[in-house]
């Protein structure tokens, strides 16, 4: 799933390693997500929200492609 991850993540000066201890997840696991290699959880996409006071739409991209 297409994310802007990595762009929040600069505009707040984080590291992964900082994003992963905030929201109680690995550094592996932030990077996995950034690289469209994992898809997180609802609850971690939720904590990712909140965590950057926006909608979980802002950071993922809900369009729907066929497969």
């Amino acid at each position: 799933m297409q994310n802007s991850l990595p762009d929040l993540r600069g505009r707040h000066a984080l590291s992964q390693g900082d994003l992963a201890a905030a929201v109680g997840v690995s550094r592996q696991t932030i990077n996995a997500i950034e690289r469209e290699r994992y898809d997180p959880s609802l609850e971690l996409a939720f904590k990712l929200a909140q965590f950057f006071d926006c909608a979980i739409e802002d950071i993922f991209d809900p369009s729907l492609t066929d497969t």
